[in-house]
């Protein structure tokens, strides 16, 4: 395994000491960059990045056994991969990303014209959008439970009580974040999940973030109908690497958004012939389970990240005289929101173009994010993460923001 250099500083970065570097030794990502944006793109170990780059040399030397044969290594991956997640190779299908599973069970219903499918306002955009376009294809109606940042679990649920019970056309559909992408928070699914089958509608749970995160999301998402969870934040999985899990009697109204020659074969197998698809990153990702484990342990990684997560987030509340009340409620275990000064990223193109401006200036990943009208700082932790990274951000941030 190559390892990254051991020396103070580096030519893009000078601050960065030589245990900070240490730090990355497992991982390909640039030493003069701060990772403090694990949320979004994830990152894969080296040993894991070696195994890929083999088995992708393998297919290039003989393709015609390569994919006469992957059929029966992506039934081999299903099973590590469902062991990890705790539900039954059998209910689990690889899908590339939280959005395709997404895709592939609202683009797989039949909705009646004039029913209701729920989401909430801090549903991921690119969900909103799939969803939204669907329903308008079918002549049906997507409305929009509106949850305060600092709503308890309770008043979360007693807002989808109300929606799901108002008179009018039926919810066919609920779908609701596990974990909120631009906010950062963990919704109490089960809950919703019973509240929409008590009035007949289906539950489909995006847990994008899921993996990894929780020890075990399928069990926090209860009841769900469908669930999906990309394995490459969190998990460490290569990207294009995540998992549609669907459980009963509509697990066989699934199928893949593109027809392969898997199409006459039941739920999950259809999915696992997608034409000429890298489907590499699906057969290493329990090599990157196992690599956190044997590294760290999931269970102490897991802990020590929520702690890294509250310190950080204290820290650059401090730094920039924020107060966390109004995000203290419902956090997720290993992602904070840091609210930002009045008129900073009040809209998605100021918050990406502020991003942009701290990757280039201060050398440093993070997101920056809008809800409501108001900017966040949204930091994420793994284990590649140190204090120092969230110190040498709040060292530099206030003064980065005033000069803007």
């Amino acid at each position: 395994m190559t390892t990254q250099p051991s020396v103070v500083g580096t030519t893009a970065n000078p601050s960065v000491r030589a245990d900070e570097v240490d730090s990355l030794r497992d991982w390909a990502l640039d030493p003069g960059v701060r990772h403090l944006n694990h949320g979004s793109f994830g990152a894969v170990p080296r040993p894991v990045l070696a195994l890929r780059q083999q088995l992708r040399d393998e297919m290039e030397a003989n393709p015609d056994a390569w994919f006469r044969e992957l059929p029966g290594r992506v039934a081999r991956a299903r099973e590590g991969v469902a062991a990890f997640l705790r539900t039954a190779p059998g209910d689990l299908a690889f899908v590339l990303n939280a959005s395709s599973g997404v895709s592939a069970v609202i683009n797989s219903l039949t909705l009646a014209r004039g029913s209701r499918v729920l989401l909430t306002d801090h549903s991921y955009g690119a969900v909103t959008m799939g969803v939204r376009r669907v329903a308008a294809r079918a002549g049906a109606v997507v409305d929009t439970v509106r949850v305060p940042l600092d709503a308890s679990a309770q008043d979360v649920t007693e807002r989808f009580a109300r929606e799901l019970a108002r008179p009018g056309a039926p919810v066919a559909l609920v779908v609701v974040d596990q974990i909120t992408s631009p906010t950062a928070r963990l919704f109490p699914v089960a809950a919703i999940v019973e509240q929409a089958h008590a009035v007949g509608a289906r539950a489909l749970v995006d847990g994008a973030h899921a993996p990894g995160m929780l020890a075990d999301p399928l069990a926090h998402a209860g009841a769900a109908d469908y669930w999906t969870g990309n394995l490459h934040k969190w998990a460490c999985a290569p990207r294009g690497s995540a998992a549609l899990v669907a459980r009963g009697p509509h697990a066989q109204e699934l199928v893949p958004l593109t027809d392969s020659w898997g199409a006459p074969d039941p739920f999950p197998e259809r999915f696992d012939q997608q034409g000429t698809q890298d489907t590499t990153g699906w057969l290493v990702a329990s090599a990157s389970f196992d690599h956190i484990e044997e590294r760290h342990g999931w269970d102490t990684a897991r802990a020590d990240l929520t702690r890294l997560a509250d310190e950080a987030q204290a820290l650059l509340a401090g730094a920039l005289d924020q107060d966390l009340a109004p995000v203290a409620v419902n956090q997720a275990p290993t992602m904070r929101l840091i609210p930002l000064a009045d008129g900073l990223a009040v809209d998605p193109a100021q918050a990406a173009a502020l991003q942009r401006r701290i990757a280039h200036e201060l050398r440093c990943e993070v997101s920056v994010t809008s809800f409501g009208g108001c900017g966040f700082l949204r930091l994420s932790t793994h284990v590649y993460n140190r204090p120092e990274d969230y110190a040498y951000l709040a060292e530099r941030l206030p003064a980065f923001l005033r000069a803007l």
